[in-house]
């Protein structure tokens, strides 16, 4: 009878804990690394070959939105496809739980919009075997997953359930319901969620709103219902809040919880993504985040978009232009209303002006004209005619070609293929120096995954494969020691996600074994692999030769085991 179920042979190893790499064999047996050191191949049932390979853990993404996705997808894809294995849902203020039975169609709707989930997909793909959220962690634990799963508390679901959540827009929240809602968020940490997560962007130029184009109920709390939230937080004397906020708003819930706060985001200088970038250049926020930790003494850590950005995206569904308000008004409704509204010369004249005044599409950074009719559905009236005459053309180029203003080229284009129209940005690539300097920054936390969110918009979900191809082996902005640390171990500590992270004898076998030479993400495909047929943009990896999970692997150069070693970690017992 073997010693060990597993044994990496020959591999350099970076324990994730900023170790000097070395070379050493790593045993597995009952899910845990047992040896690191010398350890004979005879002695394993099963022997991988990691000579001139990395080993190292697992990687930690704290900030997806695979709350529904989880019920149809084990491994949460993309991010297991790019050795994540251990994710952290309920992000932003979103989700699903606590919902009562005939709220969950509001609940979705939310989520249709601001997160971009197809709608029918959750329909189809949500089991809803719950009311409460700890009913929720339960259905979490009882389905078969593929990676570790960690929950924050979103704070708009608490509204939904002891208010409503159009009600709680037109009114203030009682005090009696602010503690109702504040002991639900106790009860939930209770049963093992690890914070409470919400958007903060207040009703002005906010981009991810509601199915009806409001701002979703957590933008509009007060500074009376934050600090009740955050003190109910505190009160448990652990767990950590994650927020999409201003900068000074988390730093109003760290010091009124006593607890870390994770803040989303924080972007380079040049690195300016179809949410419109931000409203602080990264020195000062990195100034900043120095005296809220340093010298204040608070501890608020920041989650540092480390991808380059480019999208795909259609005019039927695409909801991350909703800080303008004539692009928001144009795209809410049905595709009907939407064409109807695209085609519309005084909208267009609005369209025009932002666009002459911020610079690039939805001010985003996007040259118009660089932008490329990329794909139109073949199942639309008279697709062979628009394909032939616009897919693979630049919006400049048919502007040019016809005698129209960019705008109304692209939009002549969209209506005509009834919004079925794919259009694919160019990517904004971000200067390695300024990605030097925020991902090294003490609090940065690398990621701002989105996995499970906008699916047909972006592929932000690579990013663990983008901070080792791009940034560490063409850029040097770091070492590999430093890159691991801070995919892996400095994550989980912020999370307060004990014991993983790190390689290290007794800890849970969460492993990758890779080769640092060839690690990247392979090019964007669409692909019809979500409930009800839907479809979703993907970027899939190479150069993982395994990820394992628990000590079971789930994928083997890329493809898939079906094994489903992933647990439900609750916070405060895992």
């Amino acid at each position: 009878m073997s010693l060990y179920d597993l044994v990496i042979k020959g591999g350099t190893v970076i324990d994730g804990l900023q170790t000097p790499r070395y070379r050493a064999d790593v045993a597995i047996r009952g899910g845990q690394v047992v040896q690191i050191g010398r350890v004979s191949a005879s002695d394993g049932a099963e022997v991988v070959d990691a000579s001139g390979k990395v080993v190292a853990p697992g990687f930690v993404d704290l900030h997806t939105h695979y709350d529904s996705q989880v019920f149809w997808d084990p491994w949460c894809t993309m991010s297991g496809w790019h050795g994540v294995t251990s994710v952290v849902i309920g992000n932003c203020g979103f989700g699903f739980a606590p919902c009562k039975p005939a709220d969950r169609e509001r609940a979705m709707l939310s989520l249709s919009r601001n997160e971009a989930v197809p709608m029918e997909t959750m329909r189809v793909g949500m089991p809803w075997d719950w009311e409460t959220f700890p009913e929720f962690l339960d259905s979490v634990d009882r389905t078969p997953k593929g990676v570790n799963v960690m929950s924050f508390v979103p704070l708009s679901p608490l509204y939904g359930y002891v208010v409503g959540l159009d009600e709680a827009k037109s009114r203030t929240v009682t005090d009696d319901e602010l503690a109702r809602m504040c002991a639900l968020l106790v009860q939930a940490m209770e049963a093992g969620a690890c914070g409470l997560s919400a958007q903060i962007l207040g009703e002005v130029g906010n981009v991810q709103l509601d199915y009806d184009g409001t701002p979703m109920v957590t933008d509009l709390m007060s500074e009376r219902e934050v600090r009740a939230f955050c003190r109910a937080l505190g009160s448990l004397g652990r767990g950590v809040a994650q927020v999409t906020s201003p900068l000074e708003t988390a730093a109003f819930m760290a010091r009124e919880s006593g607890r870390p706060i994770i803040w989303n985001a924080l972007l380079a200088d040049g690195a300016l993504n179809q949410h419109g970038g931000q409203m602080i250049t990264h020195r000062d926020a990195l100034k900043r985040l120095a005296e809220l930790n340093e010298d204040e003494g608070v501890r608020v850590f920041a989650q540092a978009l480390t991808t380059n950005f480019a999208s795909e995206f259609t005019f039927e569904e695409y909801n991350l232009a909703d800080a303008i308000p004539c692009w928001k008004e144009a795209l809410l409704g049905t595709v009907e209303e939407k064409r109807v509204k695209l085609s519309d010369p005084a909208r267009r004249a609005a369209m025009k002006e932002v666009h002459e005044q911020r610079g690039g599409l939805f001010g985003a950074g996007y040259p118009l004209n660089d932008i490329k009719v990329h794909w139109i559905s073949s199942d639309v009236s008279r697709a062979r005619h628009l394909k032939d005459t616009y897919e693979g053309y630049t919006v400049g180029e048919i502007a040019a070609r016809e005698g129209k203003h960019p705008i109304d080229a692209m939009l002549d284009v969209a209506v005509a293929g009834e919004l079925r129209v794919g259009f694919a940005t160019p990517l904004l690539e971000t200067p390695p120096e300024s990605m030097r300097e925020i991902a090294n920054a003490p609090v940065a936390l690398p990621g701002v995954s989105d996995g499970g969110a906008h699916t047909k918009f972006v592929t932000t979900a690579r990013y663990p494969s983008e901070l080792l191809g791009l940034w560490v082996r063409e850029h040097g902005i770091m070492s590999l020691e430093q890159a691991h640390w801070r995919l892996s171990a400095y994550p989980a500590a912020a999370a307060g996600l004990k014991g993983r992270g790190f390689l290290a004898e007794g800890a849970p076998a969460d492993v990758i074994v890779y080769d640092p030479q060839t690690v990247d993400s392979l090019p964007a495909e669409r692909v019809w692999d979500y409930p009800a047929g839907e479809w979703r943009l993907i970027q899939k990896a190479v150069g993982y030769d395994r990820i394992i999970v628990n000590g079971r692997t789930t994928f083997v150069d890329g493809e898939c085991t079906e094994e489903t070693p992933g647990r439900l970690l609750r916070h405060g017992t895992d």
